[in-house]
């Protein structure tokens, strides 16, 4: 199996982790009389522990003192018996709490890391490879939703350790693998505090990094309002098939071809440009899904599957540009800190869209709105030594 292929499937098991919970979401409801609330806090606190762990790792400098793949196994091994512990040891919300956030701390190692790790292999392509390897991301995303629709009838404590099982899978995959001939490591340096931040020095940097906190307002918040866009502009009903489960699997799964296709897109046109295109075109879903959502609802779901596409097309080709334009020995924790606080805003604008949801309907959109068009605004000197996309250099010139 090419390198760069069971890198990208390892990072598919390993962040099954991060979702096991939400697809035992209905029995967790039943079993241990859960509210709605309930399982949002057993997401956050994922969520909580995989900012906690990237900025250590980060901030350490460990990411680049050790090998990516040594860490990259130890987490989802780690990963793997915290999430045992969830399916058997948890008794409620508050024990399982947690081992959630310690499932969330583990993935530090594995998100980022794999990121590193394909990287190490084909720098040369590295939108290519980083499209691939966030795609399987977004299909993790989406699992649950598919999980729902099929109504699976073995016992959540089943599901959740297959995930563990995947876990283990992808740390002998990674294990047999090894680090690329381009990966750099500083065995034996002293731990610097806050190395990463030196890469924020780097205007290339600071351009890819704020554009992905733009786009990063946008993301999360927009996986976890679809299955409620969907229900609000009753779209299963009108289409007359499916069910909103389904319907929100295919809705974010789609953004898997999103990241593949502009990683290859990548190839020609180059990272930046791809960005901008899909933040121009997450963009305008945004902005027309409100206006659209009650009438024709073959247009209304074009609009949603469209933005599923787009939502996250850019996500890896900004960590490519990250990657470029940082030494290769800071790659690791210039990586986990852009994505410790990509994920920071994920847990502002996933409250506030959460809060304002049922008084905004469908209009609830709107808030994420500011998120691509401050991503283009941060690209702004980029796409233009680049050439950008016709309608990005209208709105930024």
């Amino acid at each position: 199996m090419p390198p760069v292929l069971a890198i990208v499937l390892a990072q598919l098991f390993g962040v099954s982790l991060w979702f096991s919970a939400n697809s035992a979401a209905d029995d967790l409801l039943r079993v241990w009389h859960a509210t709605a609330a309930d399982i949002g806090l057993l997401t956050s606190a994922v969520q909580l522990g995989f900012i906690a762990g990237t900025l250590t790792l980060a901030l350490s400098g460990l990411a680049d003192r050790f090998r990516a793949s040594r860490i990259f196994c130890l987490s989802v091994l780690a990963g793997a018996l915290a999430n045992a512990g969830f399916a058997l040891l948890a008794h409620g919300v508050t024990q399982a709490l947690v081992w959630r956030f310690l499932v969330g701390l583990t993935l530090a190692g594995v998100y980022p890391m794999g990121m590193k790790l394909v990287v190490g292999w084909r720098p040369e392509h590295a939108g290519s490879a980083l499209g691939w390897l966030v795609g399987m991301l977004t299909l993790g995303t989406a699992l649950p939703h598919a999980v729902r629709s099929l109504g699976a009838s073995l016992p959540w404590q089943s599901v959740v350790l297959g995930s563990s099982l995947l876990a283990l899978l992808a740390a002998a995959m990674v294990l047999h693998v090894g680090d690329g001939p381009h990966s750099a490591v500083r065995l034996g340096a002293p731990l610097r505090l806050a190395k990463a931040l030196e890469a924020f020095q780097g205007r290339e940097f600071r351009a890819a990094a704020f554009g992905y906190f733009g786009h990063m307002w946008e993301l999360y918040a927009f996986w976890t309002l679809v299955p409620m866009l969907i229900r609000r502009s009753d779209l299963v009903a009108r289409l007359g098939f499916g069910d909103a489960p389904a319907l929100a699997f295919v809705v974010i799964g789609a953004g898997a071809l999103g990241c593949i296709g502009g990683g290859a897109l990548s190839r020609r046109l180059g990272s930046a440009r791809v960005a901008a295109l899909a933040l121009t075109g997450s963009a305008t879903c945004c902005l027309l899904f409100p206006w659209l959502a009650d009438g024709p609802a073959w247009l209304a779901c074009a609009v949603l599957l469209l933005w599923g596409v787009t939502v996250v097309a850019d996500s890896p080709q900004f960590s490519a540009m990250a990657v470029q334009a940082c030494r290769p020995d800071q790659t690791g924790s210039a990586l986990a800190l852009q994505t410790s606080l990509g994920f920071c805003i994920t847990m502002v604008s996933i409250a506030l869209t959460s809060r304002l949801v049922d008084g905004a309907g469908t209009a609830v959109a709107w808030m994420l709105l500011p998120g691509p068009l401050l991503g283009l605004l941060a690209l702004r000197s980029v796409l233009r030594r680049a050439g950008a996309p016709r309608i990005s250099r209208r709105l930024f010139s």
